[in-house]
């Protein structure tokens, strides 16, 4: 077999299921707002239940409701028959999906949902089956025909029921209100919720580890302090506490062609007066922000007096992967 046709089974497939995809919109109806709204209501979980491949969407579809402010579960049907059934309550909704609606392990759990009293979803593609007919309300996901060129494998069924799955996932998000900072709750590991959870106090130097000297110290003793702290900066405080200025590398680079006197200087003389600072509770990526504005890098924090309680530089934003 060619290249070629390689690529042109491809581009076949691919034309199978965007039709497969573009005809589920027929069934975007009462049936679906009703299942929507069952869902909406749910006061515990929504249990997703699917076998074989539509196991596997189902277990897709039950996490991207999870994700998006529907909480969801994935349960096999086969393990429901051994004890799994134990974690439907009434308050549940059960999705059931099967493309033919008469998959065996399925139907059996069946009699034990409706006995529990939880309301029962169907998805499948054939709206005359016993599931879908057994179910308080049922969206179709059938399609023309499969992809795979001898109508065996789950190809555009499966695809067909993921995107609806997603539809649905997403018509519920809007209905919450759920917002990208209710992603970011169930989301703390990625990037996005890094850029939306960390906050300065959770990255910043503290205590022992920020680097802070008297505006009466010399030179000297503030590069003492900014080696063994490491940060490439320290904090300059007046006889009060309060922040006076701040001194970093770039400064030190600056006075190395003038005639000063490390040893004899005092740091007041050379510091920076006025410098840019933040409070504790800014989000780590607000502060990135600032400090790409202002050509810095790195951050004096300050509590309400203005008192140096933290430092942080692009390094301590490069490692909580906000950078």
């Amino acid at each position: 077999m060619s290249t070629k046709s390689f690529t042109v089974l491809a581009e076949q497939v691919i034309d199978v299921e965007l039709d497969a995809v573009e005809g589920l919109k027929r069934f975007i109806d009462n049936g679906f707002n009703d299942a929507c709204q069952t869902l909406f209501d749910c006061q515990g979980k929504v249990v997703v239940v699917g076998m074989g491949k539509s196991g596997h969407i189902g277990g897709k579809i039950a996490a991207t409701l999870a994700s998006t402010g529907t909480p969801a579960f994935f349960v096999h049907p086969g393990e429901a028959s051994h004890g799994d059934l134990g974690m439907i309550t009434k308050d549940d909704v059960v999705l059931a999906i099967s493309n033919s609606g008469e998959t065996g392990e399925v139907l059996a759990i069946i009699p034990v949902i409706k006995r529990i009293g939880a309301p029962l979803l169907a998805m499948t593609g054939n709206p005359n089956s016993t599931l879908a007919k057994l179910s308080e309300h049922h969206i179709c996901v059938a399609v023309e025909q499969e992809a795979c060129p001898l109508g065996l494998a789950p190809t555009s069924s499966t695809t067909a029921t993921l995107v609806m799955g997603d539809a649905i996932a997403v018509a519920l998000l809007n209905k919450r209100g759920f917002t990208a900072d209710d992603f970011a709750l169930s989301h703390p590991g990625g990037s996005l919720g890094k850029r939306l959870l960390l906050r300065l106090d959770d990255i910043m130097h503290t205590g022992a580890l920020l680097p802070v000297v008297s505006h009466s110290a010399l030179i000297k003793d503030a590069l003492v302090e900014m080696t063994q702290k490491g940060l490439g900066m320290t904090a300059v405080v007046d006889e009060s506490g309060q922040l006076a200025g701040i001194f970093t590398d770039g400064d030190l680079r600056r006075i190395l062609d003038s005639q000063i006197n490390i040893h004899q200087d005092g740091i007041a003389s050379v510091m920076t007066k006025s410098p840019t600072t933040a409070h504790a509770n800014l989000l780590a990526a607000e502060a990135l922000n600032i400090m790409e504005e202002k050509k810095i890098n790195g951050l004096i924090i300050v509590d309400e007096s203005q008192k140096p309680i933290g430092a942080m530089n692009l390094q301590d934003l490069l490692k909580s992967g906000v950078l």
